[in-house]
């Protein structure tokens, strides 16, 4: 069982101009995620969806000036980057970076040794590897091209959702996974996810603008985020609600 706890997270964001006043978004979120739980947190553009996900994986940006972060009773914030990976928290993200010169095959293989602490025994590594690239229609040839140099959207989320299969985390944060995808690469990709929650009891934080997703990955709690803060929750119905009549009730008097 994991699980991962936030209270009232206050996140600010450094601008490019060194001498600008940082910006403040996140302003007091609370949330708990366990193993065997999908939560979607959907709400408007510039909203802090993002925010949330980068102040958890650790990125130097994003500075968190008053709350907690747990994992498992574990302070997030007094690790590194590659220790909250190792702790068991993986962040799929929304634009996944490019790395020429690096094969797929070795950052994978380099990626599942720093998470489980030794290197997988080759012979079964490969079919690992194979296996999980088959259920996710990604061409084998894929595995010695450079990381993401020269994918499509669709191409590099499928390697995302590769890298969560292969690195079994205890939690996923999947940061917009559904946008770029067409309707085939998104069947795929929520196929993936589905299989990891279901072989692996993950707890997964889903964050989208968009329905279309949960139409194949299902909800058990979802959150409107508004503002940087959690405006309101609730089951798989709060989706269909924002479906239907979108943001407005909940952005409508929001102040900064």
């Amino acid at each position: 069982m994991t699980t991962l706890e936030i209270r009232d997270l206050h996140v600010d964001v450094a601008q490019s101009d060194a001498d600008a006043e940082p910006i403040h978004i996140l302003k007091g979120v609370d949330l708990t995620v366990s193993s065997g739980e999908t939560h979607a947190i959907m709400g408007p553009n510039g909203s802090g969806k993002s925010t949330l996900s980068y102040a958890i994986a650790g990125h130097p940006k994003y500075v968190v000036t008053q709350g907690s972060i747990t994992l498992d009773g574990e302070d997030v914030l007094e690790m590194t980057v590659d220790e909250r990976a190792r702790a068991g928290l993986f962040l799929a993200m929304q634009y996944p970076v490019e790395v020429p010169g690096v094969s797929m095959s070795n950052f994978l293989r380099t990626a599942a040794t720093a998470v489980r602490g030794e290197a997988p025994k080759l012979r079964h590594w490969v079919k690992e590897t194979k296996e999980a690239m088959t259920e996710l229609d990604i061409d084998p040839s894929f595995a010695e091209r450079s990381v993401n140099e020269g994918f499509s959207g669709g191409e590099k989320k499928r390697h995302e959702i590769l890298q969560l299969g292969l690195l079994k985390p205890g939690i996923a944060i999947l940061d917009e996974t559904d946008s770029g995808l067409d309707v085939d690469a998104l069947r795929v990709v929520s196929e993936g996810v589905n299989r990891y929650k279901e072989r692996e009891n993950g707890g997964v934080l889903l964050i989208t603008h968009y329905t279309r997703i949960l139409r194949y990955i299902h909800p058990d709690h979802v959150h409107v985020f508004v503002n940087g803060r959690i405006v309101e929750s609730g089951g798989p119905e709060l989706a269909d609600e924002l479906e239907e009549n979108g943001y407005e009730r909940f952005t409508a008097g929001v102040r900064a």
